[in-house]
C-alpha cells in the first residue's frame, strides 16, 4: 500500500506544470531505467512547433555527399552546432550515425535527416539535411536521399583529392539536376594541397575554382560560409500548401511501441494529427497520430507543410504496411502516385540460416523488420538438407552483407549461419522443355543447385560492372597486373592531374566480389580508390562444379564459376573439406567434379584397429592373413556406409573466410 502512495506522489509531482529537476529521476521503487525517464521528459518537455512559420520559400532540401571518410558526419555535426540545433561539446562525433555498427566502424551505413533553423539577413530558414553514406555498397540510399532534395554539398578530402566514389555521387547528383556546392574539406591537415584539389574538381566536374569552399569540418572553419552559400544557391522546393497532399515514404523504422515510423517528404499540402491517409500502394486507410521534424531526435509538430520533411506515426503495425516509394494522400482527395525508387538491383547473394532452427520465427519477424528499414535487401525462401529451412538473401556488396548481419547480431540478438557469397548468373535455354517449364527462355540463377546443364543451355551469361580506380600513378602497373589476373578489360585512362590516374575497366562481378577490394588497397598501400556500377551481362563460359564424398555428390558445396578457376577453387575446397570432415573407420574419397570429370581429389585415410599387435613372431602368412581381412572389411564398409558431413562441418566449408 506504501508503495503504492509512493508511486502515485511521484507520478502527480512529474505530471505538475513545473517539475524541479530532481524530480526528474526515477525512484528506486519504480521498475524504469534512465532512458525511460529520459522519454518521459522529452515528450512532455518541449513545446510542439509550428512549422507554418517556415513557408516554402524559406525551406532548403539539402544533401551531403562524398567518398568515405572525407568527414561528411563531422561536417554534419558543425552545422547541428552552429544553427543551435544540438549544444557545442566534446562529445559531438557522428551524431547522426546512430547505429551501433556505424559507431563501431566509423562509417555511415544509413542516410539520417535533421532539420536545422538558421536566420539570413533577418530571415528564418528551415533547413534539412541528409548526411548519407560514402561507400559503394550503400549508392542506393544516396540516391533516395537525393530524391528528397533539391541541392547537395560535395565534400572533397583536401589531402586525397578526389577519390572514385566522388566521381560516382557527383554523377548522382548531376542527373537528378541538382545544385552542387563544392567544399575542400580538411584544409588544417599538415599535408593538404586546396589548390591541387581544386584543380582536379574544375577539369573532371567542370566546376568554376571560384565556388569551391575551403573548410575544417573538424575545427569549424569557415563552415557558417557553406550554411550560406546553402541558402544562396539551392532553389526552394517547387511545391504549394494549397495542392492535395501527396507524401513520398523515403525511409522507415519500426518501433515496438507505435508501429512502422514513416520518414516522409511533402511535395503538396499540408498533413496533422486526426487526418485520414490512404497509402498508394496498399490503399489501406490510417489515421494520423502524430507529425514532427527530426532535430535530429524526433520532435513533435502541429502540422507539416508542403516542401518540409519530417516523420508520420499512423497506427501501421505491420512492417511491409510502410513500402519506401509509396505515396501518401488525403481519403477521399486521391492524387497520382510519385514515381517512388527504382528498385535496387542485388550484386551479392548468400545463404541466411538460424544456428538453430527453433529461432526459424525469431529470425524471420527479425528479418521482416530490417529490411523495412534497409529496403535495398531482398529475401527468397531457400532451404538445405545440411542447414535447414532459411533464405537466400540478395546485398548490393559484400560490405552491405557483413553490416547487414552484424545489424542482426547486434540489435535483434540473432545468431545466423551465412553461406559464402555468389553472383546471379543467367542462362538462355535453348530446351523446348525446359523454356516450357520456366515461362521464358532466359533464367536468373542464384543458387548453383538450379544450374541447368549444358546440353539444354545455348549460352551462359555472367553479371558485368563498369569499376573505376583512382590511384597516385606510381602504383599503375600494379594494379594494371591485378585487374588482368580478375579477366579485367581496360575501357579508359585518365590523368586527373599530375600525380593521380583514374582508370575504368569491365569486371566480371564475381571477380571482384569477395577480395578484390583488400587486393587493390595492399597493392597501393591504401591510397587507391575504387568504385563500379552495373554493366549488364555479357556470355561467358560458365560451369557448375560439384564436391562428391565416396562418388555421392553434396548439393549444399555446389559452385558455379569460371572455367578458368575451376581447378584451383575445386583444390581449396577438396583441402578444407579433408580438414573439416571427422575420420571414419573406412576411407573417404572427396573430389572435386565438372560434369564426370574429376579435376581434384583428396583421400581422408581411414581409422586402422591395429590387428597384428598380438602376433609374436611366427610365420608371415599369419601376419598377411589378418591385414588382409581387414582390409576386405574396410572395402564392403567403404560400399555399404554412408559419409555424414556434421553441420559444424558445413558451416566452416560454406561460410565466408574472413582470412580469406
Amino acid at each position: 500500500m506504501a508503495l503504492a502512495g509512493r508511486t502515485a506522489m511521484w507520478w502527480a509531482r512529474l505530471r505538475s506544470p513545473y517539475p524541479a529537476a530532481s524530480s526528474l529521476c526515477v525512484p528506486p521503487w519504480l521498475p524504469a531505467g534512465p532512458v525511460v525517464c529520459e522519454r518521459l521528459y522529452s515528450s512532455r518537455g518541449k513545446e510542439k512547433l509550428d512549422m507554418a512559420m517556415y513557408p516554402v520559400e524559406s525551406i532548403r532540401n539539402f544533401s551531403i555527399i562524398a567518398h568515405v571518410d572525407h568527414g561528411k558526419s563531422t561536417l554534419a555535426d558543425r552545422l547541428l552546432e552552429i544553427t543551435g540545433t544540438i549544444a557545442k561539446n566534446d562529445h559531438n562525433k557522428q551524431v547522426l550515425d546512430k547505429l551501433q555498427v556505424e559507431r563501431e566502424r566509423g562509417i555511415t551505413v544509413k542516410a539520417q535527416s535533421a532539420s536545422l533553423f538558421y536566420n539570413h539577413q533577418g530571415v528564418n530558414y528551415l533547413l534539412n539535411l541528409i548526411d548519407t553514406p560514402g561507400h559503394v555498397d550503400f549508392t542506393y540510399e544516396v540516391s533516395r536521399s537525393l530524391s528528397a532534395c533539391q541541392g547537395v554539398i560535395l565534400v572533397v578530402d583536401a589531402n586525397e583529392g578526389i577519390q572514385a566514389q566522388t566521381v560516382a555521387n557527383f554523377y548522382l547528383a548531376f542527373e537528378a539536376q541538382l545544385a552542387i556546392i563544392p567544399v575542400i574539406n580538411k584544409i588544417d591537415l599538415k599535408n593538404a594541397e586546396p589548390e591541387r584539389v581544386e584543380k582536379q574538381i574544375e577539369k573532371l566536374f567542370d566546376i568554376p575554382i571560384h565556388e569551391c569552399i575551403r573548410i575544417s569540418a573538424k575545427l569549424g572553419t569557415n563552415v557558417e560560409k557553406v550554411l550560406q552559400k546553402v541558402i544562396e544557391k539551392i532553389p526552394p522546393p517547387q511545391c504549394n500548401t494549397t495542392d492535395p497532399l501527396k507524401a513520398l515514404v523515403f525511409d522507415s523504422t519500426f518501433d515496438h511501441y507505435r508501429g512502422v515510423i514513416a520518414n516522409i517528404a511533402l511535395f503538396g499540402g499540408e498533413i496533422q494529427k486526426g487526418q485520414k491517409i490512404v497509402s498508394a500502394h496498399s490503399k489501406k486507410r490510417y489515421e494520423v497520430n502524430e507529425v514532427g521534424i527530426l532535430t535530429p531526435n524526433e520532435q513533435a509538430t502541429h502540422k507539416l507543410y508542403a516542401g518540409q520533411v519530417g516523420y508520420l506515426v499512423a497506427g501501421m503495425k505491420e512492417v511491409t504496411e510502410a513500402q519506401i516509394g509509396d505515396t501518401l494522400f488525403l481519403y477521399k482527395q486521391p492524387v497520382e502516385p510519385l514515381p517512388g525508387f527504382k528498385s535496387a538491383k542485388p550484386m551479392v547473394f548468400a545463404g541466411m540460416y538460424p544456428s538453430d532452427q527453433t529461432e526459424y520465427n525469431n529470425l524471420r519477424s527479425a528479418l521482416e523488420k530490417l529490411t523495412l528499414n534497409d529496403s535495398s535487401v531482398t529475401v527468397h525462401r531457400d532451404s538445405s538438407l545440411a542447414l535447414g529451412a532459411g533464405w537466400r538473401l540478395g546485398f548490393l556488396g559484400l560490405l552491405h552483407m557483413e553490416v547487414f548481419n552484424q545489424r542482426l547480431e547486434q540489435e535483434y540478438n540473432m545468431s545466423v549461419i551465412l553461406t559464402a557469397p555468389t553472383v546471379p548468373y543467367k542462362a538462355v535455354l535453348s530446351s523446348a522443355k525446359l523454356i516450357k517449364e520456366y515461362g521464358r527462355a532466359e533464367i536468373t540463377i542464384i543458387n548453383p543447385a538450379h544450374f541447368p546443364d549444358k546440353s539444354s543451355v545455348s549460352e551462359y551469361l555472367e553479371p558485368t560492372v563498369l569499376g573505376t580506380i583512382v590511384t597516385p600513378h606510381q602504383y599503375i602497373g600494379k594494379i594494371i597486373t591485378l585487374c588482368q589476373d580478375r579477366r579485367a578489360v581496360q575501357k579508359d585512362m585518365l590523368y586527373i592531374d599530375e600525380q593521380r590516374v583514374m582508370l575504368k575497366y569491365l569486371f566480371p562481378l564475381n571477380e571482384i566480389v569477395v577480395d578484390f577490394y583488400d587486393a587493390l588497397k595492399s597493392l597501393s598501400s591504401g591510397y587507391a580508390s575504387f568504385d563500379y556500377e552495373d554493366a549488364g551481362y555479357q556470355a561467358a563460359d560458365l560451369i557448375k562444379m560439384d564436391i562428391l564424398l565416396n562418388g555421392n555428390p553434396v548439393e549444399e558445396l555446389s559452385t558455379v564459376l569460371h572455367s578458368d578457376k575451376a581447378y584451383a577453387t575445386g583444390k581449396f575446397l577438396c583441402e578444407r573439406l579433408k580438414n573439416a570432415i571427422p575420420r571414419q573407420l573406412f576411407e573417404i574419397a572427396i573430389q572435386a567434379a565438372v560434369g564426370k570429370k574429376i579435376i581434384a581429389r583428396e583421400t581422408l585415410k581411414a581409422y586402422r584397429k591395429n590387428v597384428v599387435a598380438k602376433c609374436y613372431g611366427g610365420d608371415i602368412t599369419r601376419r598377411m592373413k589378418l591385414l588382409k581381412r581387414q582390409a576386405e572389411g574396410k572395402k564392403l564398409m567403404r560400399k555399404i556406409g554412408n559419409v555424414e558431413v556434421p553441420r559444424d562441418a558445413f558451416i566452416h566449408i560454406l561460410k565466408r573466410q574472413t582470412d580469406k
